[in-house]
């Protein structure tokens, strides 16, 4: 424990940031760093505790007290390597993680949490200074080969464990550069695309090869996977829900990943065919009010859009936790984003029924109603109807539907390997195998479990190569995060 009393001397503290007019002229990230005081300040905060609920709040098991202890101490070497143990990407989750650890942190009970997020991203960049995160060639091969189908954060934890392991590993991805939904669907401003390339160059130098522009089941046939002695599926859940209402064939309707995915190419300056989808001096509706909504939201900000209006179906959610969502579990809460205080009118409890058009086919409204929410004994909303005389019309000439994602694309890959899918979809795994009902085929990730978090997918990666590990060899060298020994 760094001090003992750290937890009652010091109030947590986030980073400065840059003004939201300052941010809005550019992709950059916009959150500074800590001084080596206030990390010092921050990692003292946390308390040890004897049953640290941290660990079962993180997807991947981080060792959360001992870091943030050797973090104090500035022992970097040792904070990395502890951290390091359980994350392959400390660097990714300590920008883009909602941060389950700190929901579950004690000191949440009846004060603010551990900033465990912003304390990894500082190990990660810290190490990185140093040079204590480099590259780590295995000397002793196995003489098996894996392929990895996808790049995103599942694909990636899987390719570098199994480097790890001593396997080749190759990684198939159908952009034009690795990353997946990390490169590709979280905008620059979140996560600069130099941290990704800054990772990919050390896994190219552990072995790891990374083959692009190619989509297996398209242009590489799914048969010249047979030459692997085993393939894992991290492809994601990439097929969006759809509104299928009036007017949704009109033009300024797009789904949000259509959006986010051509602008970072257009901020990486990497080709893409599509017509230029742009927010500038439109009024921009965007239909979602998740992280993925919020992202459209600072990106329309950032084109210069006329007006936002952000629209979630479910009603506003609490400030604070109630009974339905007790300590340690993860609440959902009210989130007022960093895109949300660059400008944005939000709605809760409200309907989008059409879409309105004008005599060229051209998106210039949307016809929507408030909503009346029947909740059950612990508050939770079960059923609405809409609320009478409150449907109307807004102006709107851009929509962006971001309301989640269904399950992955079966068309190619899927079907000429033919695994099978659950009832939602995603690619069936017997439970804690991460096997399909191909031989030799595994699945990680939002592929199999369905739409989730980064840090799950980096979980599922993880988990899914020890399989693949004991598959190829009889007995794993890699370790479970049940496993992880303590640093204690």
């Amino acid at each position: 424990m760094g001090k003992v009393t750290g937890f009652k001397e010091f109030e947590r503290q986030l980073p400065t940031k840059d003004t939201p007019e300052e941010r809005l002229k550019n992709y950059k990230e916009f959150v500074h760093t800590y001084s080596e005081e206030e990390l010092n300040t921050q990692a003292a905060r946390c308390m040890n505790c004897g049953i640290p609920f941290c660990h079962s709040g993180c997807p991947l098991g981080n060792v959360i007290p001992e870091f943030n202890d050797a973090v104090y101490d500035g022992k970097w070497e040792e904070a990395f390597e502890i951290l390091s143990s359980t994350n392959n990407f400390p660097e990714f989750t300590g920008r883009i993680c909602p941060a389950p650890c700190e929901s579950a942190c004690v000191l949440g009970i009846n004060r603010s949490p551990v900033a465990i997020e912003e304390i990894e991203k500082h190990i990660a960049e810290i190490a990185y200074q140093k040079g204590f995160a480099k590259a780590k060639p295995v000397a002793i091969k196995s003489g098996k080969s894996v392929a990895v189908i996808g790049s995103g954060p599942a694909g990636l934890a899987a390719a570098a464990q199994l480097i790890k392991a001593g396997h080749e590993v190759t990684v198939f991805e159908r952009d034009d550069k690795p990353g997946g939904l990390l490169r590709y669907g979280i905008p620059d401003f979140k996560l600069d695309k130099w941290v990704i390339d800054r990772r990919i160059e050390l896994m190219k130098q552990e072995g790891v090869v990374f083959r692009c522009n190619a989509e297996v089941g398209v242009n590489v046939p799914a048969d010249e996977l047979k030459a692997f002695d085993a393939i894992v599926l991290a492809g994601g859940s990439t097929i969006p829900r759809n509104l299928n209402i009036p007017g949704r064939e009109l033009k300024g309707v797009y789904f949000a990943m259509e959006f986010l995915k051509q602008q970072n190419k257009r901020v990486g300056e990497s080709a893409y065919q599509e017509e230029d989808i742009l927010a500038s001096n439109k009024n921009v509706l965007v239909i979602g009010g998740g992280d993925t909504g919020s992202d459209c939201v600072g990106t329309s900000n950032r084109h210069g859009a006329k007006t936002v209006t952000q629209f979630e179906l479910m009603p506003k959610p609490p400030a604070q936790r109630t009974s339905a969502m007790p300590w340690p579990t993860y609440p959902m809460l009210l989130k007022n984003t960093t895109s949300h205080e660059e400008g944005c009118e939000r709605f809760w409890s409200i309907n989008t029924k059409a879409f309105l058009g004008d005599e060229h086919g051209n998106l210039k409204g949307a016809l929507v109603v408030d909503l009346e929410w029947e909740t059950d004994a612990l508050g939770r909303p079960v059923k609405f109807a809409e609320v009478p005389g409150s449907e109307r019309e807004i102006p709107c000439e851009l929509a962006l539907l971001a309301m989640g994602f269904l399950h992955p694309q079966h068309e190619g890959l899927l079907k000429q390997l033919g695994v099978s899918l659950d009832a939602r979809g995603n690619v069936n795994a017997a439970e804690g195998s991460y096997k399909t009902t191909v031989d030799k085929v595994f699945v990680a990730g939002d592929m199999r479990r369905g739409q989730s978090l980064v840090v799950w997918a980096i979980s599922e990666g993880r988990e899914c190569a020890r399989k693949v590990d004991e598959f190829l060899m009889g007995k794993s060298v890699l370790e479970s995060k049940d496993s992880i020994a303590s640093y204690a």
